[in-house]
């Protein structure tokens, strides 16, 4: 039985897909949606990072726009590519013919014999677009394991993460579902932090993509670099990590809400552990296996950098 990614396509999003691939679940299809950057950029992130790491498996066209409100994007960090470089970027592919991410995803779905399992990477706008249109699927969803929210602080404003930023309402929507939702947080994912030295195995790999991998990793380091740290944490490849390894993620039981108004709060994930039991509506990571974690996702990358 095979799984099902939902993502923006940065280079994070690539390290994710790449945790996965080397998991014991096939990818069966893969949905995009704005986020790091525009919805054609993503698409070209997509079909070039297709190309260059020969992915076979289908990808599907999402959603341009959030449920409500207007495009926000996270192009004043990552630029307009949606990811940044020490060098080399991806090569240039062609763009595929449309393919509808909402008649795909409700067809695999539809076809599921047990429950299924999806990966959501970026803002939650198809997976809303799902619970709202389709919501007899919803019940074949066995988790929905999201890279997104902010239990403590936010990073695109003081109070929300980008993910939940960039669409409140789908978040909301995904919640007021029921979905399954395991949620990996900020504050998770920043206790997995990636150093300037983590690209020299990538690069000194010698596969045909290991100098472009190490150049994206390293762009991608570099982010935390211009602020001043030593690193920089590694967001979407932790969620991969809980989606393939649960046994080195720890979940806790909550109620989680989301803010949709307010200058300063909008897109806020209000985590209530004390929530009683029927109140409760998903889980968040709390702890990870720091070791094991940076083992699976460097692991990923290098072994790739070696093809």
């Amino acid at each position: 039985m095979g799984v099902w990614i939902d993502t923006d396509m940065g280079f994070d999003d690539i390290a994710a897909i790449l945790v996965v691939a080397r998991g014991a679940e096939p990818i069966d299809g893969i949905s995009l949606v704005f986020g790091n950057s525009g919805f054609r950029q993503v698409r070209q992130n997509a079909a070039s990072a297709a190309a260059a790491f020969g992915w076979t498996f289908p990808i599907h066209d999402g959603r341009a726009l959030p449920v409500l409100g207007r495009l926000e994007t996270a192009e004043n960090i990552l630029s307009e590519a949606g990811m940044l470089t020490a060098g080399r970027s991806l090569p240039p592919a062609p763009l595929p013919p449309e393919s509808d991410a909402f008649t795909a995803l409700c067809h695999w779905l539809e076809a599921a014999t047990e429950p299924r399992r999806i990966l959501a990477l970026g803002p939650l706008t198809n997976i809303a677009a799902l619970a709202l249109a389709r919501p007899d699927l919803t019940e074949k969803i066995a988790d929905l394991t999201w890279m997104g929210g902010g239990v403590t602080a936010g990073n695109h404003t003081a109070s929300a993460e980008f993910n939940a930023f960039a669409d409140p309402e789908a978040l909301a929507i995904v919640l007021a579902h029921g979905l399954p939702l395991r949620m990996v947080d900020l504050d998770l994912c920043r206790k997995i932090i990636a150093f300037p030295d983590d690209t020299t195995p990538v690069r000194d790999a010698g596969g045909r993509n290991a100098a472009l991998l190490a150049d994206l990793f390293a762009g991608y380091i570099s982010i935390g670099a211009s602020r001043g740290r030593a690193g920089m944490a590694v967001y979407d490849p932790c969620a991969a990590v809980a989606f393939v390894c649960s046994q080195a993620v720890t979940f806790t039981e909550a109620r989680i809400d989301v803010e949709l108004s307010g200058l300063l709060t909008r897109g806020r994930t209000v985590v209530d552990v004390r929530a009683p039991q029927e109140k409760r509506n998903a889980v968040f990571a709390t702890d990870i296996d720091v070791v094991a974690a940076r083992s699976l996702i460097l692991g990923a990358l290098t072994e790739e950098a070696r093809q």
